[in-house]
């Protein structure tokens, strides 16, 4: 296996913040794959680490995509955050208990009461299967799928993220809209002083209607990283 540094040395961090960039690259060690960093209450690129896997491969996002799955149950009144749902030998979990283990049956569950049609809507709410850069060369869309799993159907896509393809930018663009409530923004790439200068977010959407359920998302989040399967 490649490290990260054969494919970040040919990275051009012009523009970028240097102490992000260089925390980016500690934080990502010799693992072989992309840091990007971007401002939650503007859209704009800090760093990029290894840019050309950030920009022009997409991934099956596994257990990334729940938060989105979380907040579409939440919007659509089937679940509240206390609400228990069995998940296997005598084990019931809330919202907050299944994001920070990342429980699978928990979150197929969920799907398959969301149904594939709600799934996709929220999917697309928060930018899936579309760029989420604003003019950035070489920029994947990556995809959303027009139809569910054929072998394990929508449950399977809820809890692993199957037949779906995100890259980095358009995680951070996701995770950025539930750390600032809910503003969804283009993604800017700023590389002279120029282009830095002037410089101004350009919003893409506000998901208004989830706004009232970021905080519980967040809460689980912040669980996965405390003592979950983040820690």
């Amino acid at each position: 296996m490649s490290s990260y540094a054969d494919s970040a040395a040919d990275d051009d961090p012009t523009g970028e913040d240097p102490l992000v960039r260089a925390a980016a690259i500690q934080a990502l060690g010799r693992w072989n794959g992309s840091v990007a960093v971007v401002d939650p209450t503007s859209g704009r690129i800090l760093s990029i680490v290894n840019q050309k896997l950030a920009l022009e491969s997409a991934f099956t996002p596994c257990s990334t995509f729940k938060p989105v799955v979380a907040l579409g149950a939440l919007k659509e009144g089937l679940i509240t955050p206390e609400t228990k749902i069995w998940v296997g030998r005598r084990t019931r979990m809330n919202l907050t208990e299944a994001l920070a283990h990342s429980n699978n049956r928990f979150f197929a569950k969920l799907g398959e009461m969301l149904g594939f049609q709600r799934v996709e809507h929220y999917a697309h709410e928060f930018g899936l299967g579309e760029k989420a850069g604003w003019n950035i060369p070489d920029e994947s869309p990556g995809k959303f799928p027009s139809q569910p799993p054929k072998e394990g159907g929508v449950g399977l896509l809820t809890s692993y993220g199957q037949d779906i393809e995100v890259t980095p930018l358009q995680m951070a663009a996701i995770l950025s809209a539930i750390a600032n409530g809910g503003t969804m923004y283009y993604l800017q790439y700023p590389r002279t002083p120029e282009e830095l200068a002037q410089f101004e977010p350009r919003a893409r959407s506000h998901l208004e209607d989830l706004s009232e359920f970021f905080p519980f998302v967040k809460r689980g989040l912040a669980a996965a990283v405390l003592y979950g399967t983040a820690r």
